[in-house]
C-alpha cells in the first residue's frame, strides 16, 4: 500500500520525490505515518492530509472488500 499511497501523493496531490524521499530518510516509514510526516516538515497542508486520509480509507475499505 507504501506505493500506492506515493503514487497517489505524487501524481494527485503533486508532491515531490525530494519531500517523500527526506520524510522516509529518518523515519520507519509506515502508510498511515507518511502523511502526518509530510505535513509535519509542511509538504502537506491541512486540505491535502485530508484527501491523504480520505485515500487512505477509501483504500483500506477496498482491500477489506476484497479479501
Amino acid at each position: 500500500m507504501l506505493e500506492q499511497l506515493i503514487n497517489f501523493l505524487r501524481s494527485d496531490l503533486d508532491i515531490s520525490l525530494d519531500a517523500i524521499s527526506l520524510a522516509k530518510k529518518n523515519h520507519d516509514i509506515e502508510p498511515n505515518t507518511l502523511p502526518i510526516i509530510l505535513w509535519q516538515y509542511g509538504f502537506l497542508d491541512k486540505w491535502q492530509l485530508d484527501q491523504v486520509f480520505d485515500w487512505l480509507e477509501l483504500s483500506l475499505l477496498t482491500t477489506i472488500k476484497n479479501n
